[in-house]
């Protein structure tokens, strides 16, 4: 329950501010001490653990009762409530008769709605904090600064346990604007400098350099969280799990569709017998795009294959296993482009998976798992699965599921890295080593050339 105690404080300027405040650490009390500053009487929101679930914040190590008890001990608050929904920080500010509402600047403009009842102060983020003050934090470091790396460092402020303050890219300015954009303390174009300094990395460099710069960081004994494809043949992937597993040390392939929780049930149900055998998976995603970008520059491994196949191929081998028997492609392009549309057809011992890819051709995202008993059906975007339904002959044994997707949901796959680190091991189920090495066999094979039937656009 939300404390809710007179306020012997009147006259006094009231100062409130949020979080998890999970692992506390100098940062925190930071944010606590400036905001006190700001009034005269501080109140302290603290996160329920029912709440943390409900907004996507994962990987909370501590009770809700230890994380009180560190706040207390900070001797900072004058009052510490516990936050247990959405919407209740309105009801806070009226009830205690807040004056300003405090929060860190990686929040910008999302609580600028509470200025309706008092003044909103966005407190820029101690930035740099270093190891020893992050006790039981992974210092996280990116590779790269493109477009999902912009989306990686505001998820990973979701994730506890999680410390990212230094980017790494050859093009210096590059890695500064994205770290003065994000907030970030370091950034860097010198490789040694940045891979001593970090205990792991998140790779979201171009196709081709991915593999370079995971075996660069594995050698250097780091872990790494590769953006897909990992590898651009089985070769170069079964190498770098072999490195991972004899240093001890963690490889992710981030296809982040793995990791949700509604991606994990889906693949859980259609195990699980209630489609009797799965004899067909069929997934599509495709998206259109225009200009002289990278996904459509042959030069750099463009095309729909190695920027979408990774996502189609994953339940796919899930479900139909991995002893093929067949891969072959119907795929489309222009002269001297890459391929602007491929379906991609495999054949395993008793199941066939059919993928569709498109970077020029738009067509329905959906994923259809197919049984004896029955068929799951997930409607677009099936890589972003908060819905899906089990329909039956019967119609009246149909069933609805709906599951939580918070985000761009790259958390999930933050949060499964940070776990493995934490817990000492080194793989997951949610995507094993072979079924990484076995997407990158289907994508090397069409890069190859090998049983790929061209069409023009």
């Amino acid at each position: 329950m939300t404390e809710v105690l007179e306020m012997d404080d009147k006259g006094h300027k009231v100062v409130i501010t949020y979080g998890t405040f999970d692992l506390l650490h100098k940062g925190h009390i930071n944010l606590l001490r400036r905001a006190k500053e700001l009034g005269d009487y501080l109140i302290v929101g603290v996160t329920s653990e029912n709440y943390d679930l409900q907004r996507g914040k994962l990987n909370v190590r501590q009770s809700l009762s230890e994380r009180i008890k560190n706040i207390e001990l900070t001797g900072l608050a004058n009052k510490i409530i516990v936050e247990e929904y959405e919407g209740q920080k309105i009801e806070d500010v009226q009830r205690y008769n807040v004056d300003i509402f405090a929060i860190g600047s990686d929040w910008k403009g999302q609580f600028d709605y509470l200025q309706e009842y008092c003044k909103v102060v966005y407190l820029e983020r101690t930035k740099g904090v270093s190891s020893t003050q992050l006790r039981g934090y992974i210092n996280l470091g990116i590779v790269g600064s493109g477009r999902i790396a912009k989306r990686f460092v505001p998820e990973a402020r979701f994730v506890s346990g999680v410390n990212v303050d230094w980017v790494f890219n050859p093009n210096l300015k590059s890695a500064e604007d994205f770290a003065d954009k994000l907030e970030l303390a370091f950034p860097t174009d010198k490789w040694e400098k940045f891979i001593q300094v970090v205990e792991a990395i998140y790779i979201a460099s171009p196709h081709e350099t991915h593999y370079e710069y995971a075996k660069a960081a594995l050698e250097a004994g780091k872990h790494v969280l590769c953006e897909k494809p990992l590898a651009l043949t089985d070769a170069q992937a079964a190498e770098l799990y072999d490195l991972a597993r004899r240093q001890k040390l963690v490889l992710l392939e981030a296809i982040k569709t793995a990791y949700t929780p509604g991606f994990r049930r889906i693949i859980g149900l259609a195990k699980s017998g209630v489609l009797g055998s799965v004899k067909h998976v069929e997934a599509t995603f495709t998206k259109l795009v225009r200009g002289t970008t990278r996904e459509l520059d042959p030069r750099r491994f463009g095309g729909s294959v190695t920027e979408l196949a990774s996502y189609v191929l994953l339940p796919i081998f899930k479900l139909c296993g991995l002893n093929v028997r067949e891969v072959s492609f119907l795929s489309m392009k222009q002269e001297g482009g890459v391929d602007l549309f491929t379906q991609i057809n495999i054949l395993t011992d008793n199941c066939i998976g059919i993928g569709k890819v498109g970077l020029g051709v738009k067509s329905e995202g959906e994923l259809v798992i197919s049984g004896t008993e029955g068929y799951i059906y997930v409607p677009s975007p099936w890589w972003k699965p908060n819905y899906f339904e089990v329909r039956r002959e019967n119609w009246a044994e149909n069933r609805k599921w709906c599951e939580v997707f918070q985000g761009e949901g790259l958390r999930y796959e933050i949060a499964e890295f940070a776990k493995l680190i934490t817990n000492g091991r080194l793989e997951t189920p949610a995507l094993l080593a072979n079924e990484s090495i076995a997407i990158a066999e289907v994508i090397k094979k069409f890069l190859c050339g090998k049983n790929v039937t061209w069409l023009r656009c």
